[in-house]
């Protein structure tokens, strides 16, 4: 097929040898079926910030670090530098997160390079060496359904340890090869400490995934791990190897109002006292 323009660079770099087929197109990103010598890959092109909407991307991007403090400061303004850094900072978000959670053990696509809003990576397939399909286009046994949860919210876990949340998960962001689930689109990705959303990204998350497989095994639809992983999650007890039960049974020890009515008497006569000195030494003037 003919070169796309995005991808003519990386061609001309000898990172591509061959354009093979355009797999999809959607709000954010094209996404090409390439060959890298031997490789068979796909190339992520990702859309500029004016062909897409960020009406979304403020509450993703909150608690997200950046190591370049003049980057940090230009971002935090609305020049055109910095509007420069913060999209070329939204774009990097994804690779960064594949890096991290693939060496955390998540079932993502191993990157292979970020070039000028180009991300390559592993091309999913199938066991007939096709390109695997979404998990929404799969129709599930009970056993698969149950066994394709427990991967999911396994990696969901191995996320949140590696610090992220995906923010976006649901049937349309998960491939499935022959052994199971594998997480893609990651440009949302959140950093699970310092983002104000981060738990209603991580039930979010977890409610679409038991919705969908709930479909297959409606017993799934009892369960409730979100809550329960973030609890463990905020007691620092959350692991890879963590034992869920699907339930969650809150604290509702009532609080001792006693206790806390002592402390707000105590902090009130402290500040009686620290006016009545500021009285005073006023007077004593």
């Amino acid at each position: 097929m003919k070169i796309p323009k995005r991808l003519q660079p990386l061609v001309d770099d000898g990172m591509v040898d061959e354009v093979i087929t355009q797999l999809m197109s959607g709000k954010e990103a094209q996404v090409f079926v390439v060959r890298c010598g031997e490789h068979v890959r796909c190339a992520k092109v990702f859309k500029e910030a004016k062909q897409r909407s960020f009406k979304q991307a403020v509450q993703y991007q909150e608690g997200r670090k950046v190591r370049n403090s003049r980057r940090a400061r230009a971002m935090s303004k609305k020049t055109r530098y910095g509007q420069k850094e913060q999209e070329q900072a939204w774009l990097s978000a994804e690779v960064d997160a594949l890096y991290q959670l693939s060496a955390a053990g998540v079932r993502v696509p191993q990157p292979h390079g970020f070039v000028d809003g180009v991300l390559l990576m592993d091309l999913i397939q199938d066991a007939e060496g096709d390109v695997a399909p979404r998990l929404d286009e799969v129709a599930l046994t009970p056993e698969q359904a149950r066994a394709y949860y427990a991967q999911v919210i396994a990696d969901v876990v191995r996320m949140l340890c590696a610090g992220l949340i995906h923010g976006d998960l649901s049937p349309f962001n998960v491939l499935v090869d022959d052994q199971g689930p594998v997480i893609i689109d990651l440009p949302q990705a959140v950093n699970a400490a310092s983002n104000n959303s981060a738990q209603s990204m991580l039930q979010r998350d977890v409610d679409n995934m038991r919705r969908y497989f709930g479909q297959y095994a409606p017993e799934l639809l009892k369960v409730d791990y979100g809550k329960e992983i973030w609890h463990l999650y905020e007691e620092g007890e959350l692991h890879p190897e963590a034992r869920l039960t699907g339930t969650f049974e809150p604290d509702i020890t009532d609080a001792d109002v006693s206790d806390l009515m002592a402390v707000i008497e105590a902090t009130k006569e402290e500040e009686e006292e620290r006016l009545a000195r500021e009285r005073a030494d006023r007077e004593e003037d």
